[in-house]
């Protein structure tokens, strides 16, 4: 089975392989492995999103000069301009600040263009929208008549589109230099001829908005575009959004945070943010979804002081009256500071973003609401503990959120004792989000979140009974996870990812390294009612069979490391274990944020020392940038799995240019100066983009003027973590304290290195 997975970009192929005798995936990252899924089978509908998300298309632009969900295209001799070949931005006219897209033409006879904005169908979204009618906001340079306008048309996620119609279709002209709604009834997108055809055009799975040639007046025409949605065709009204209140903002080195309360009864579309120098003139500066009430505005220098009022917004952009000033002011920072404002940052994805019936992590936001990931909240779990020891929330409410967390863990979904890989937050029930075979049990994800059970476990060891409810929940969690059933036949050599209870061992998917999933083995070892013998740590995870090998070839495509060991050297840097180049960084961190690999050995290595190699060369790799990507270099660098990069490894087929910054971060304990670098790059040098209200967004690509303005639970978590274990060790530290850790170790044969 072979097909390009959007989130590759340019970078290839992605393959799932089966080898003879039995079904299973190749050794694909989990990361990885769930974008390839979503577009294999494609993304589900959203079971639950934000009043915002069901209308709004296109705002604003995160990145300048283009937008990327975008595609221009022109025949001669008619004029388009185009950047990058996509819909150019501009900063200087818009309706919703900062910035609204710009179409500029000069329709010649025999010729045609054309330009697409596309709905942002990011990985692991898929909106439905809701409404009847589209709106969008025009603002003519000169007066431009109906029969000058362009046309429109629109098409939906399968393919049917809507017949072209008059942009101006419903006004005589617009006039020059004056923003004006435009509203266009679904209604009106009517054929002129009835098709043969019945299948109709589905707004609720809206794809693209065609801007399309007309007539040849051979003229030069500019119209700016913005706050582009779908909606209800219903009356203005003239009821102001309540006010907002509560207003705060606090400055760090380059940016300054703003919060406000949220109105729990009548929520607005959006706020409208205002920013003044000398708090006496305001100017707009952007726009905020309405179900948030956080906002960064990034300075870009220390030593800055500004002042700032914000609006509610309803859906008719019904403005609500200023709200009371706040003031704060930029500072220059300490490298230790800049340590607790990331960590501080990401930790919010997990905390204001959480679910709020289960405590636990959203897989991605945006996203659907109620798509708990089980993995990534073992990660959160991490992050909570490193929260309460920062001081960045109280001890009473960590232990709150922990008690939210294990009541609902228990009356959860279970196979054998082992969660699935997403769960309903409203109900704790699976989500079989990649189909109907994804219906069962995760050993990875459970993998993933035991992990961080076990260090909240030693960590609440308080007296008082929420703390005791909390450690002893976590234990009988612990003991009742099968992790011998997982071996699927009682004399078998691996592990394995997936049971169901109604398609049993279909998926049939063996754990072997190395990869992320080395916990999985130490935690089953480790198990205190349903071990596994610590062998199959050598003919599992560190397996030489042939299916071994043939596994780690299928994903590695090279001979190079697939017996486990590896040995060569790249760059310079000799690799112990790894395939190839060694794979995603986020091998690296994944089974590493609570066991601690400093100072021991097993066999084959000491893992501390070939993570910090695995980081190495895969800096180096950036720094030689064979593919020629923009931006790449000595502090610029972190390749691994994420929105956009499809699986980013260290070689030139893998990789399509995607930086992911959870990469070079959260190897802070393996190359702390380096990853200091990266952190100051991605900070000072693209800040304004690459930092929101849950810190660094997911990953950027220079060469495609790509920044994601999305947050994953999988990505945030590993920063937070993996800093504090290179400041303090604390997470290391509690996960080792497990009564259960040192015999493992001993089973396993890991000895003291020394190093």
């Amino acid at each position: 089975m072979i097909k390009r997975c959007r989130g590759l970009g340019k970078a290839g192929v992605a393959r799932i392989y089966f080898f003879k005798g039995f079904e299973s995936v190749g050794a694909i990252p989990a990361l990885f492995l769930f974008c390839l899924l979503m577009q294999t089978f494609g993304s589900p509908a959203a079971l639950g999103q934000t009043r915002y998300d069901r209308h709004v298309i296109f705002e604003n632009s995160l990145t300048d000069r283009s937008y990327y969900f975008s595609q221009g295209s022109v025949v001669a001799p008619s004029m388009l301009e185009i950047s990058g070949g996509k819909f150019p931005v501009d900063d200087r006219i818009f309706f919703s600040p900062p910035n609204s897209l710009r179409l500029k033409w000069n329709s010649q006879f025999g010729g045609d263009w054309r330009m697409t904005l596309k709905v942002a169908n990011r990985y692991g979204r898929r909106f439905e929208f809701s409404g009847n009618a589209l709106f969008l906001r025009c603002y003519a340079e000169t007066e431009l008549w109906r029969e000058e306008s362009p046309l429109i048309a629109l098409q939906d996620a399968n393919g049917v589109t809507t017949p072209d119609i008059k942009l101006l279709s419903l006004l005589d002209k617009l006039p020059a230099q004056q923003w004006v709604q435009i509203k266009l009834p679904l209604s009106t997108f009517v054929p002129i001829f009835q098709s043969t055809d019945e299948v109709k055009f589905d707004v609720r799975q809206l794809a693209n908005i065609f801007f399309v040639q007309r007539l040849d007046d051979g003229k030069e025409h500019t119209l700016y575009i913005d706050d582009v949605r779908i909606g209800d065709d219903a009356p203005d009204t003239n009821n102001l959004p309540t006010t907002p209140a509560g207003l705060t903002a606090k400055g760090y080195d380059s940016h300054i945070d703003l919060t406000w309360a949220t109105n729990q009864a009548v929520q607005p579309l959006r706020y409208k943010i205002y920013r003044s120098w000398d708090d006496k003139t305001y100017a707009p500066l952007g726009m905020q979804k309405g179900h948030l009430a956080r906002y960064v505005d990034f300075i870009g220098a220390p030593n800055k002081t500004a002042y700032y009022k914000i609006s509610a917004l309803d859906a008719n952009d019904n403005e609500s009256p200023f709200s009371l000033a706040a003031r704060a002011g930029t500072r220059e920072m300490s490298d230790d500071e800049l340590l607790t404002m990331v960590q501080e940052a990401c930790f919010r994805y997990y905390w204001e973003a959480a679910h709020p019936d289960a405590g636990m992590a959203i897989e991605i936001l945006p996203g659907d609401e109620n798509l708990v990931a089980v993995g990534s909240s073992g990660f959160g779990i991490m992050a909570l503990v490193v929260a309460v020891e920062r001081g960045f929330i109280t001890r009473e409410q960590g232990v709150e959120r922990m008690l939210k967390i294990v009541r609902f863990l228990k009356n959860a979904d279970r196979f054998h004792g082992v969660w699935p890989h997403f769960l309903d937050g409203r109900t704790g029930k699976t989500i079989p989000y990649f189909g109907k075979y994804d219906d069962g049990g995760d050993l990875v994800e459970t993998a993933f979140l035991m992990q961080g059970l076990l260090v909240a476990r030693q960590y609440f060891a308080r007296n008082p009974n929420t703390e005791r409810e909390i450690r002893d929940t976590i234990t009988a969690l612990w003991k009742t996870v099968e992790w011998n059933w997982y071996r699927k036949e009682p004399n078998g050599d691996f592990l394995y990812w997936h049971w169901s209870p109604n398609h049993a061992w279909h998926i049939s998917h063996p754990l072997v390294g190395w990869n992320e999933t080395m916990i999985v083995y130490l935690l089953a070892i480790a198990s205190p009612a349903y071990s596994v013998p610590a062998s199959l740590y050598h003919t599992g995870w560190a397996g030489q069979s042939e299916l071994a090998v043939r596994y780690r070839q299928g994903w590695g495509r090279t001979t190079q490391g697939d017996h486990y060991t590896n040995g060569n050297t790249y760059f310079g840097i000799k690799l112990d274990v790894g395939v190839g180049t060694g794979g995603d960084l986020f091998f690296t961190h994944f089974s590493f944020m609570g066991f601690n690999p400093r100072n021991k050995k097993d066999r084959y290595t000491n893992y501390f020392k070939n993570n910090r190699n695995l980081a190495l060369i895969n800096r180096a790799y950036c720094i030689a940038n064979p593919n020629q990507r923009a931006g790449f270099g000595e502090n610029c660098w972190g390749l691994s799995a994420g929105i956009n990069s499809g699986g980013g490894k260290p070689n030139p087929r893998e990789e399509n240019g995607t930086i992911n910054c959870m990469a070079s971060l959260a190897s802070f304990p393996y190359t702390p100066q380096e990853s200091m670098a990266a952190l100051k790059h991605f900070y000072h040098d693209h800040g304004s983009k690459l930092w929101g209200i849950y810190g660094f967004r997911d990953g950027f690509n220079l060469t495609e003027n790509w920044f994601e303005d999305v947050n994953m639970a999988l990505n945030q978590a590993p920063i937070v973590v993996m800093i504090e274990n290179y400041r303090s060790g604390l997470i290391w530290k509690l996960f080792m304290s497990n009564p259960e850790i040192k015999p493992m170790l001993e089973k396993v044969e890991f000895v003291d290195d020394g190093n």
